[in-house]
């Protein structure tokens, strides 16, 4: 008998769903794609916060992005610049 699955309630859904709708009403800023990467990474696989995972396909689809093309611009960014500079530059909540 298969265990039913239930959803999670992740402990920073708060706080991103903030980010997100900020994603969503602002576009692909320096800052904003580098946000809607970490998000993507901190979410994929993650069993709950079903609207948050939509919400970041939704973002990625309208700014005409892959996975593969967000990283490697992320990449480049984080290469180049302090992204969260002013924003506490040590930020490592990748999980």
């Amino acid at each position: 008998m298969a265990e039913k699955q239930t959803d999670q309630q992740h402990p920073l859904w708060s706080s991103d769903r903030q980010i997100v709708n900020t994603l969503l009403a602002e576009g692909p800023t320096d800052y904003n794609l580098a946000e809607l990467a970490r998000l993507r990474i901190r979410y994929r696989g993650f069993p709950g916060a079903r609207d948050i995972q939509a919400d970041l396909d939704k973002a990625l689809k309208q700014w005409n992005l892959t996975d593969e093309t967000l990283n490697a611009k992320a990449r480049q960014l984080h290469a180049e610049a302090q992204v969260y500079k002013g924003r506490g530059s040590k930020r490592d909540d990748w999980s």
